[in-house]
């Protein structure tokens, strides 16, 4: 009788393929290096056949890894279903839904969207975890994510079965105290040329399109700081340390929450967000619901 495949090698091969490295590997599974490193072994000893190639300090799927890594993307994916029917089936059973947001999303933004989660029929417990595009990414591989809200789509090429849904764009908005605001506002965007800017850090995809459009004005802003929290960067803004930027879609709210005033929009610049998820055809009735809610969102304008 065969021996049966062993899923805990498996799950280590899927996580050292995806991660490049045993290393980062044992730190995404809170494991030794030395405990995946033994597994990886005996599962290549296991199938009869070396799944890597050593390039420099990464490891490189070889062609049979790369066999091997499309069976296990459907395996853990098949799991992911089984799970969600049998949560589906029981009345009684919280519906847990779990949400990935990368750091750079505006908060508002975000709860706005995910609040709708509890809409569901049933008990809900909405998890929701912050953090960079990349860790999230992991996580979305390792089926720990049901979605992540993010502000740029997955690249084509990357070895993760997930799919882009977009779910809308806007236009930014400029704000300062209304202060600085009253003497920028007749003239804008040319009244940004020396003003104090306070922008997003390189995580945000919002820092190239705006460096671009402020070439195209032929302007070009002091930027005293950049940010990856975008709620830090408005706090400075309402301390008048300087003008800064969100989608227009949530003017309101900071005008509200932070007493700063417009000074000015441009459509010229976008802020597009999307949710990446492990389905092509979004089924998870949480996904679902959420991926419509931002439509709704998205369609009011400012």
């Amino acid at each position: 009788m065969a021996q049966q495949l062993n899923y805990k090698h498996l799950r280590y091969f899927f996580a050292v393929a995806r991660d490049g490295s045993i290393v980062k590997a044992a730190e995404r599974l809170h494991v030794s290096p030395q405990t995946i490193s033994g597994q990886l072994t005996e599962f290549e000893s296991y199938l009869g056949t070396p799944l890597f190639d050593r390039q420099g300090k990464r490891l490189v799927l070889n062609d049979a890894g790369k066999l091997a890594f499309g069976y296990a993307e459907d395996i853990f994916a098949l799991g992911e279903e089984l799970q969600g029917a049998l949560r589906a089936q029981d009345p009684h059973q919280q519906f847990v839904f779990t949400a990935g947001v990368t750091d750079v999303i505006p908060k508002t933004l975000a709860a706005n969207i995910l609040e709708n989660s509890f809409e569901l029929e049933g008990s809900v417990k909405l998890v929701c975890r912050e953090g960079d595009f990349d860790s999230l990414l992991g996580d979305l591989a390792l089926n720990k994510l049901d979605f992540i809200l993010s502000d740029r789509p997955l690249a084509p090429g990357v070895p993760i079965r997930a799919y882009n849904h977009l779910l809308g764009e806007s236009g930014v908005s400029f704000y300062a105290t209304k202060e600085r605001a009253a003497a920028l506002q007749k003239s804008f965007p040319q009244s940004l040329d020396g003003q104090p800017f306070l922008i997003g850090g390189d995580r945000s995809s919002q820092k190239i399109s705006l460096q671009s459009w402020f070439d195209e004005e032929q302007i070009s802003p002091n930027i005293i700081a950049e940010f990856d929290d975008s709620a830090l960067m408005k706090y400075f803004g309402q301390a008048n340390y300087g003008v800064f930027c969100t989608p227009s879609i949530i003017e309101q709210h900071v005008t509200r929450q932070y007493g700063v005033t417009v000074i000015g929009r441009t459509d010229k610049v976008r802020e597009t967000l999307y949710a990446i998820s492990p389905e092509r055809k979004v089924k998870h009735p949480g996904v679902r619901l959420l991926l419509d809610s931002a439509a709704k969102i998205f369609a009011t304008k400012p």
